[in-house]
């Protein structure tokens, strides 16, 4: 078994998924037209690839503005990786109804995507596909390639998987709710060299907690505030070590490199047990 050349792609698959449109995406950005791509079966195994040098980059989804964060991804940021986050890119979701090349909705007898999927398309399938049974498969890629190969089943997807699968899209932009986004990171080992450029910058953060005690949360926005740093956004996760024991994931404006933002994380080093830079990255 040959190895993987050092600058492929690590990516959520199958083959026509979000993820893999995002890594072609970030490929573009670095000025990679033919980037070789490595399917993972989920995304711990991207973090895998990235971390134990299989290939340069990984790339995972971070946060729908329709499901909110991906806690697969966040729990490998905090727990399991050292991977940097080198870039943020931005898909529009825009879901599609596939269908075989040769097929008309009186066919189609089964409507198969992603739970993900299925659930964002409610009020077009009971208006269009009103009592037509739902089955769920692993990725809307997966519900293109049976479209492709099936009259009797019709898949939601994304365009891109429709063509790559030698499917039909029948219509577009069946989602219930327009404005559905999802945020993806490039990911690269700990101590990559910044690839990106750009005027503006983002720095991802888990905080860690000594103890859960009154203020806590307070003290680190404190520290963001006293240093004028714009907060981007806060979530709370359990450490899986005690229930009601929680860490912090924080985005925040500006580099590491910026003097007001050293000065805010070497104050809430000798605050909390932890304080773990997980990117500082241009924005687009």
């Amino acid at each position: 078994m040959t190895a993987e050349p050092p600058s492929a792609f690590a990516y959520l698959g199958p083959a026509g998924t979000y993820h893999d449109e995002a890594a072609r995406a970030f490929a573009k950005r670095l000025g990679i037209d033919d980037p070789q791509l490595i399917e993972c079966p989920s995304l711990s195994e991207v973090f895998d690839c990235v971390d134990r040098g299989k290939c340069e980059y990984g790339v995972v989804a971070t946060e729908n503005a329709l499901e909110g964060p991906v806690t697969a991804t966040l729990d490998n940021f905090a727990f399991r990786s050292s991977a940097t986050i080198l870039g943020e890119h931005v898909l529009d979701i825009h879901h599609c109804l596939i269908m075989h090349p040769e097929a008309t909705l009186n066919d189609v007898k089964t409507v198969a995507s992603h739970p993900q999927g299925l659930a964002q398309c409610r009020r077009y399938l009971n208006d269009n596909l009103h009592g037509i049974p739902t089955v769920t498969v692993a990725s809307t890629a997966d519900s293109a390639r049976r479209a492709a190969s099936d009259k009797s089943v019709a898949g939601i997807g994304n365009d891109f998987a429709a063509q790559l699968y030698g499917a039909r899209v029948a219509e577009t932009g069946i989602e219930d709710h327009f404005g559905n986004q999802t945020s993806f990171a490039l990911i690269g080992r700990q101590g990559h060299v910044p690839v990106l450029t750009g005027s503006k910058f983002k720095t991802s953060l888990a905080l860690f907690l000594q103890a859960d005690r009154p203020g806590a949360l307070l003290m680190i926005l404190s520290e963001f505030a006293y240093a004028g740093i714009n907060l981007v956004k806060i979530q709370s996760r359990p450490t899986k070590q005690a229930l009601g024991d929680y860490m912090f994931f924080v985005d925040i404006e500006g580099s590491t490199q910026d003097l007001e933002v050293q000065t805010a994380l070497n104050c809430l080093r000798l605050k909390l047990r932890e304080v773990k830079v997980l990117g500082s990255y241009p924005v687009e």
